[in-house]
Parts: structure tokens; sequence; C-alpha cells
């Protein structure tokens, strides 16, 4: 598998890194085991934040006594220098460790600059000034925002959605972060959750040779998967070509990603799961999603005030309240018996 260096940090990695926002889900021990594992199959990239509940400090534990051999990245979604020192002291903490490799503003609304009165980028300097952190980064899920921050040269690296469900304007990202020498961090690699078929993903992502995709990880055999592609990375054939054409013709327009935006919903309604019901039935079959727990989260649709503030929020324009009307009555077609899925 080839290597990938971000940029002008000089982190050096195989094209295969561990998102480590899963592992919240799973114990400690399980998830020390995973993370182990992971750095045992060749992985050497990791990445969590502090909105990740737990996750910094099962990294910690992971790699307590290691911390040389492998390479962290965190997040914080601050709004003031005093959250950001907050987030920072906390991340060192959970993590074990007096510095972080790469420290990145998360999801954020906006490009952060010097001056801009938030103070945020300052503290940014600051910090790694002082050695707490070593590079610069940051994450968005909005195109625009993503275009002005790499136009702005301030940034070491961007973390984004990238997927072979992405537009052509997306892949423009990769290149022009190639073209100012920043790195590249493909997050939601798998469109959280719709797509299915690793191999084709990874053949996707082995075409930028810029470009490190962070797994969401919290099985040991989900991980065992991609660390098959350690000794034999998939290559883009034809018939994976075909493939993905496919899935674009499917499912490219107005679905739902799960970034979660659009949260919290006045009304209730957990949205980034609900939006996107159709398609999970589909794409990821599972009696799970039509327990009475989540009959009773679809049938919350019918409390939309049509307010329109999901709209507003949403990085892909879409029509959120009509996506939802779409999802629930196809969804009650599937609990009647009308529909059939796996």
């Amino acid at each position: 598998m080839r290597e990938i260096t971000l940029g002008s940090t000089g982190i050096t990695v195989l094209q295969n890194a561990f998102g480590a926002l899963p592992i919240q889900r799973i114990s400690q021990e399980d998830a020390v085991a995973l993370l182990r594992r992971a750095y045992e199959g060749g992985m050497r990239f990791f990445d969590t934040a502090r909105a990740y509940t737990d996750s910094e400090v099962k990294v910690g534990e992971a790699f307590f006594g290691m911390r040389e051999k492998v390479y962290i990245a965190s997040k914080t979604a601050a709004k003031t220098p005093k959250e950001f020192w907050e987030h920072l002291e906390t991340s060192l903490q959970n993590l074990r460790t007096d510095y972080i490799d790469l420290y990145q503003l998360h999801c954020v609304p906006e490009c952060y600059r010097p001056g801009d009165g938030s103070g945020l980028y300052e503290c940014m300097l600051e910090a790694k000034r002082q050695g707490k952190i070593r590079h610069i980064g940051i994450t968005t899920h909005k195109l625009i925002v993503a275009q002005e921050i790499i136009e702005s040269g301030l940034y070491e690296t961007l973390q984004y959605p990238f997927s072979y469900l992405s537009t052509e304007k997306e892949a423009d990202l990769t290149r022009a972060c190639a073209k100012k020498n920043m790195g590249f961090i493909a997050m939601k690699g798998l469109a959280g959750g719709l797509i299915t078929h690793s191999q084709a993903a990874m053949a996707f992502m082995s075409q930028f040779d810029n470009v490190l995709p962070i797994w969401g990880v919290q099985k040991r055999e989900e991980l065992e998967e991609w660390l098959s592609f350690m000794e034999k990375e998939p290559k883009m054939t034809e018939e994976i070509r075909a493939f993905i054409e496919k899935e674009r013709k499917e499912l490219t327009g107005d679905f739902c990603r799960g970034c979660g935006y659009c949260m919290p919903c006045p009304a209730g309604i957990e949205i980034n799961s609900c939006a996107r019901m159709s398609l999970m039935l589909r794409r990821a079959p599972s009696q799970a999603w039509l327990t009475e727990e989540w009959q009773e989260k679809m049938q919350q649709i019918e409390d939309c005030l049509n307010c329109q503030q999901c709209m507003s929020k949403c990085p892909y324009e879409l029509n959120t309240p009509e996506l939802l009307k779409k999802n629930l009555e196809d969804y009650k077609r599937v609990i009647a018996g009308e529909v059939k899925v796996q």
C-alpha cells in the first residue's frame, strides 16, 4: 500500500487510517484491543476528538508507553479561547501525552483567521509555540467553507467528507489541497454507512495520492477487512468503476449524509437518522430499524414544525422537512408489509 504525506506536516503514513469516533460505543477493553490490533496491522494515524465522549481516553490507554510510534489527531469544537484551552488540556490528559500531532478546529461554520475576533486561530498558534500541538488542521462539512480554508493558506490539513459518492466539486478540493501542499483527510469514506463495498471504497481512495482516508471502525471484523488491504490494495478496475457508477446513479442527489449539522430539532426529531431511514433499510437491512423504539422515533416526524431550521443548517442544501415526510411514508409501507426489505 502506498504512503501518503499530509502536505507540509511531514506526517507520512500508509493510505489507511483509523477513525476513532465509533469506539466510544464499545467497552474500553475492546477499544484498546482494537486500536492495538490496528497498530499491529500497520495503521499509524488515529483520529479522535474532544466531542467523541471517551474516545480520547481509549486512544490514550492503547498507546501509552509507545506514543512516538503513532500519530494522534484530535479536535476541538471550541467557540472561545477559554473553551479552546480547556478542551486542549482535557485532550492531553485523556490521551496521556504532552503533545498532539495534529489538532483540528472541529466542524467549523467559517474559516477562522487571525484578527477575526474569535481568537481561535491565535490559540492554535500559541499552542503550537508551546509545543502542545505540532500541526494545525481544520474540519468542515460545508463546500464553500472548505474552499475558503484552502485559499486562506492558514491550515496544514483539511478534513472533509469524501467518498465515491462525492461530486466533482468535492474532488476538486483534493486537487486544490495538493497545489497548496495541504494535507487532505477524508472522513465519511463510507458515506455514513450507505457504502457497503469496502474494496470499491478503497479503490476509489487509491486514485488520489494526497488523500488519507480515516475509516470509522467499531468491530474486529471491520478492522480486519481494512487491514487486509495493506498487503493487497484494491485497484480501480472496470468492474469496480461500473459498480461505482451504478451506486452514484442510485444515491447521488437528495439523500441525507447523516452529518448531524441539522441537530438539535425543536420538535425532538432525530433528523440525521430518520431522514435516511429508507436508504438504511435497503443498504444496511436490519430488524433493529423496525423496533418499537424506532417506530416511535419515525412517528415523531408527524410533529415537524416546518420551522426550516434544519434546512438553513444543512450543508447539502436539502429540503429536509420534505425528505423526512418521504422517509416516513416509505417506513409506514415497510411496517405494513407493503414493501419488502432484506
